[in-house]
């Protein structure tokens, strides 16, 4: 270091996430600590359940699992998840559905919802904001999209 200048932190994306800033701005990690976060995957697929099961429980979260959104609806006052991911395409009851029970319930307004969907058109992007969704992820997710989605949107433990 050349005197006169005073170090900064890291320079490099890369490395802010072990020094907790950037360029000498303090930030908040996306994948800060995860750990106790309760997370819900509603989703009719038992594939990508188990996947968002095998990756919460890696990063730590509570995990509470549901096939669909009656099922989910039945768990979510026992379980009271801090961040919810729903499918859209489901039976029974769908995610733009479940998402609108969950939002206007009093108790669970203000939790997250991201919607899941294998698609990514506009029209399902308005139409889960028009019920409330907070986020909406493609799927197949990757594990880092999950743990940053949550990071950004569930209560910071520490």
């Amino acid at each position: 270091m050349e005197s006169g200048h005073r170090s900064r932190g890291p320079t490099k994306l890369s490395e802010y996430r072990k020094h907790r800033t950037f360029a000498g701005v303090k930030v908040v990690s996306e994948t800060a600590n995860l750990a106790g976060v309760k997370v819900m995957v509603i989703d009719d697929s038992n594939t990508i359940r188990r996947s968002a099961e095998i990756f919460l429980v890696q990063a730590g979260c509570k995990v509470i699992l549901a096939e669909d959104g009656f099922d989910a609806l039945a768990k979510i006052t026992d379980h009271q998840p801090d961040i919810i991911f729903v499918d859209i395409m489901m039976p029974r009851l769908d995610g733009y559905q479940t998402c609108a029970l969950i939002k206007k319930n009093a108790h669970f307004a203000t939790t997250p919802v991201v919607m899941l969907s294998s698609k990514d058109g506009l029209f399902d992007r308005a139409r889960g904001r028009m019920v409330g969704s907070d986020e909406y992820l493609t799927k197949p997710f990757t594990k880092d999209s999950l743990l940053k989605t949550i990071g950004a949107h569930a209560p910071v433990r520490t």
